[in-house]
C-alpha cells in the first residue's frame, strides 16, 4: 500500500522559512519521480514542484520559482521541500504525490498545513 506522510508545516511570517518532509512507502521511492502540489481555500490545487527519480532534475511552478527547493533522499525514502521567503499567498495545505508535474492523481497524502501571517 502507498503511503506519503507529510510534516513540517506550520505558522511562519512573511518573508519566513520551513522545511516540509514527505516520508514515503509502499512502492519503489528510489525509482519514481514525486511532486508537491498545494491547496488553498477557494482556488484550485495548484503543482509546486517535480523532481525526478535520481534528483538530477527539478521544475517549478512559477509563482514558487526561485523561493523552493526540492529535494529527496532515497536512502530514506523521504522528499523534500525547502521554502524560503514565503508570502500571504503560499498559506496552503502542501501534499507530496507520485510523478513529476501537475494536479491530477488519487494518491496523496494527508497534507501538511502552511499559513504565512503576520
Amino acid at each position: 500500500e502507498v503511503q506519503l506522510v507529510e510534516s513540517g508545516g506550520g505558522l511562519v511570517h512573511p518573508g519566513g522559512s520551513l522545511r516540509l518532509a514527505c516520508a514515503a512507502s509502499g512502492f519503489s521511492f528510489s525509482t519514481t519521480a514525486m511532486r508537491w502540489i498545494r491547496r488553498a481555500p477557494g482556488k484550485d490545487p495548484e503543482w509546486v514542484a517535480g523532481i525526478v527519480a535520481g534528483g538530477s532534475i527539478t521544475q517549478y511552478g512559477d509563482s514558487v520559482a526561485g523561493r523552493f527547493t526540492v529535494s529527496r533522499d532515497n536512502a530514506k525514502n523521504t522528499l523534500y521541500l525547502q521554502m524560503n521567503d514565503l508570502k500571504y499567498d503560499d498559506t496552503a495545505a502542501y501534499y507530496c504525490g507520485i510523478g513529476f508535474k501537475g494536479t491530477a492523481g488519487n494518491t496523496w497524502g494527508r497534507g501538511t498545513q502552511v499559513t504565512v501571517s503576520s
